[in-house]
């Protein structure tokens, strides 16, 4: 219902802006005194965008701020010239959350309805985030019929020229207050300056202005709070705004890549302006996935929200949307070529609103820093997280049931439970490892959790598992990664029981899926070969079938087998015909690692780790009954599988434990006090925290048995390639620390510095290479031409 009521919000602002060119109305507008045009604005205020947030004993639609970024996305992608958030959000989100009185009633009723067009006068310096005291003052004005004296100076004002007057911050009483300022005010003076994007802004000046006692609004913590929640709520429209210019640049970009010919060939073919171009799609997704986080979190635009969680969700979706759009704006340009520079190009209007919006009420840097003041706790540290769930008594009084209705569990609760649970039953000696364990190592937590019923929280319930939604499955996964739970061997919990859960026979689902949750089975996947890698349709494994066609007779090898050794049974794709297409000959086999022929050599890694194997087929016997789906099908298996494994790849649960660790080494050596640090730990935090949103959206697909699109492999590229980063950050803040060679054991924060970026680097290869990730979404998702 809520996703359907946006798209009306959506549907009304592409249907009222469709009916002009508004690019060509910013051209025409911009050399003009105010900007925009108050007929439209009226238009606006009829077609209800204004009464959106307005509360409905106001005479407004009483809801939140999802329905103001519907709107404001499609003021994006259309550059409407009039000033949306400055008037529309920013002013009236002010006057909404002052108290009662007859002068709010009047103003809000006539802004709402485009009548009357108001802006917030309340910053004074550039990179001002926050309302406080002011240079700008009031004071009672003796012999002038009750009146007060205003006097001072606000900038960065909007709108100016055309408002009918503006609501301003001021000192009264040593108290700060808010009080509507008319236009026509005698001492009031309105200097607007020109914005890159030919929109306005002002620096209004008070000499001395006379205005009516009864024009206050606000005074003390009232006047503050509802600045403050008239700030947040602009930069929220103001992301999405930026959304929507990022996704309209992409969308005239990759247009044009299609058809601009350059050495006889559209410029979209070539391989390098493929990858540039799906790194901005990605920068949309990631931008839309975080906005959309945030906007979960916060509804009301009242001042109801917790302060906290308002100023977090602003600064997160701000600074993410404005990177993303100045990316994406900038690529656009360079594509557009020397065209692209002209004012007759519309791209360069999108790339010169995304410079003024991002800009405007704190720019990306400040709002990364910002987001790290409001959750800077974050990751929170095991030994000290303050949590119910590891305090030395977290799990006393707290049931854990097999089953429930986790669904109707409040998040805080299930969070409670989950890690008391931990508390009680995870080895404490097993918690931060930074490395895989192997079977012998992890089998008695696997265990617990089996019989615990919480093995395979992502399986619905008809199936053994917990049924989680997407929501409490990131829950679950945050919890254990805030505990430090290692990774066990899982390729039957998180692959091969998922794929029997949905293409297995009955027969096969009873043979396996029990007895993956209660570990009497141990998984490995077998695709990679030693020639067939992220081009895994060159895979050579053969399976033939025997003269009485009752077992297939394998031979090959498959390498880079994640912990084969410690496995029971082996899934893997198989050549069974030789003809057509490469695709269409590859059949998809369950087989017992034990079966006579199978031999495991183990591979060491780069530090000594044994986490991967080689896996030698000689004339190994598997029965036709493992044969999962019809033989030759086995690729579309495979490709769903891939999915899974994409998925998998993708959660954040890696990159979060890295950060985490790098948080443990930052704290212990008073890098938080060093700003530069902040500044490259900010943007980790909200890189980790929009993958973490964008992991969500495909999470939930899962859980609704919808087919994973091909834009799934943005997620693997962007969770191994933060996980890079984030490893290049402890390996220069750790200094000399970082040439340490990682230990297995050990509780110093140094001595796993480089564990991040050494194991990064074959993160961004298996599962498929980022490059091959690139390339297929360059031809399926952007549908750029070979």
């Amino acid at each position: 219902m809520q996703n359907e009521l946006l798209e009306q919000f959506r549907d009304s602002a592409r249907d009222l802006l469709g009916r002009a060119d508004q690019r060509q109305r910013v051209r025409r507008l911009r050399d003009e005194s105010a900007g925009f045009e108050r007929t439209v604005w009226q238009e606006i205020g009829a077609a209800g965008w204004l009464a959106i947030m307005v509360p409905e004993a106001d005479g407004g639609l009483g809801l939140g701020l999802a329905e103001v970024a519907a709107v404001a996305e499609i003021v994006g992608q259309q550059l409407l010239p009039e000033p949306f958030i400055g008037a529309g959000v920013h002013a009236l989100a002010a006057l909404c959350a002052t108290p009662a009185s007859a002068l709010r009633s009047e103003l809000i009723a006539a802004a709402s309805s485009g009548q009357l067009i108001a802006g917030l006068a309340w910053q004074e310096t550039a990179g001002q985030l926050e309302p406080g005291r002011t240079r700008t003052s009031l004071h009672a004005a003796p012999d002038q019929g009750g009146h007060l004296r205003l006097s001072g100076e606000m900038r960065f004002v909007c709108p100016g020229e055309g408002a009918d007057g503006w609501i301003v911050l001021a000192e009264y009483t040593d108290a700060p207050s808010l009080l509507w300022v008319r236009r026509d005010t005698a001492g009031v003076s309105c200097c607007d300056t020109a914005r890159i994007d030919g929109s306005r802004m002002a620096v209004l000046r008070f000499s001395d202005a006379l205005v009516p006692r009864a024009s206050l609004l606000a005074s003390g913590a009232d006047a503050i709070a509802a600045v403050e929640v008239a700030n947040e709520s602009a930069r929220i429209a103001a992301s999405a705004e930026l959304l929507g210019i990022a996704r309209q640049a992409l969308a005239l970009t990759l247009d044009y890549m299609k058809t601009r010919i350059q050495f006889g060939k559209a410029i979209g073919s070539f391989q390098a302006l493929q990858h540039r171009a799906v790194d901005a799609y990605i920068q949309v997704e990631l931008a839309a996935a975080g906005l959309a986080a945030a906007l979960s979190r916060v509804k009301a635009p009242d001042g109801s929200e917790p302060r906290a969680l308002l100023c977090a969700a602003a600064s997160r979706s701000k600074a993410r949307c404005a990177e993303a759009a100045l990316h994406v704006t900038q690529f656009a340009l360079q594509m557009h070529g020397a065209v692209g520079f002209t004012d007759e190009c519309d791209i360069g209007l999108y790339y010169k609103r995304a410079l003024h919006l991002g800009a405007w009420l704190g720019n990306a840097a400040a709002h990364r820093v910002r987001y790290f003041d409001a959750v800077g706790s974050l990751p929170v540290l095991p030994e000290d997280d303050g949590g119910a769930g590891d305090a030395p008594d977290a799990s006393a009084g707290i049931d854990f049931p097999h089953d429930a209705n986790w669904d109707a569990m409040p998040d805080a609760q299930f969070r409670q439970m989950i890690r008391a649970f931990f508390k009680r039953h995870y080895p404490q000696q097993l918690r931060h490892l930074s490395r895989r364990l192997h079977w012998d190592e992890i089998k008695e937590w696997y265990f617990t959790l089996s019989r615990q019923g919480w093995i395979a929280p992502a399986w619905p319930k008809a199936f053994g598992g917990m049924g989680l939604t997407a929501e409490k499955h990131l829950a679950f996964i945050e919890e254990q990664e805030r505990y430090g739970v290692a990774r066990m061997i899982d390729a039957g919990l998180t692959m091969a029981g998922p794929l029997l859960i949905r293409y297995g026979t009955p027969e096969q689902q009873q043979a396996y899926l029990p007895k993956i949750l209660s570990g009497e089975h141990i998984w490995s996947q077998g695709y990679s070969e030693p020639n067939a890698g992220s081009d895994l349709a060159a895979l050579r494994t053969d399976a033939v079938l025997d003269d009485d066609g009752t077992h297939f007779i394998v031979n090959g090898q498959k390498t880079w087998t994640t912990m084969a050794q410690d496995c029971t049974h082996i899934f893997m794709l198989v050549r069974t015909a030789s003809t057509g297409k490469p695709q269409a000959g590859i059949s998809f086999l369950l087989a017992d690692i034990r079966t006579p022929g199978i031999t495991v050599r183990v591979i060491k890694d780069l530090v000594g780790h044994e986490h991967f194997c080689e896996v030698f087929f000689d004339n190994v016997r598997v029965p036709k009954e493992n044969l999962v789906g019809e033989i030759n099908q086995g690729w579309t298996i495979a490709k769903a599988l891939l999915g899974f494994e994409r998925i998998f790849l993708g959660n954040p649960r890696q990159s979060q434990n890295a950060l985490a660790q790098l948080h443990t080494y930052a704290r212990d050596h008073g890098l938080f006090e060093n700003p530069l640090f902040i500044d490259q730990y900010a943007r980790l935090l909200l890189e980790v925290d929009d993958l973490s949103a964008l992991y969500a959206s495909y999470a939930d697909m899962v859980k609704r048995g919808d087919r994973l699109p091909p834009s799934v492999s943005q997620l693997k590229i962007w969770a191994t390639e933060t996980y890079r980063k984030i490893g290049l950050v402890a390996y220069e803040a750790g200094q000399e620390y970082g040439g340490n060679h990682p230990v297995e054991t050990g509780d110093a924060s140094s001595d796993n510095l480089l564990t991040p970026l050494i194991n990064s680097a074959a993160a961004t290869i298996y599962g498929g290479a980022n490059e091959i990730q690139r390339n297929i979404l360059a031809r399926t998702v952007l549908e750029l031409p070979d």
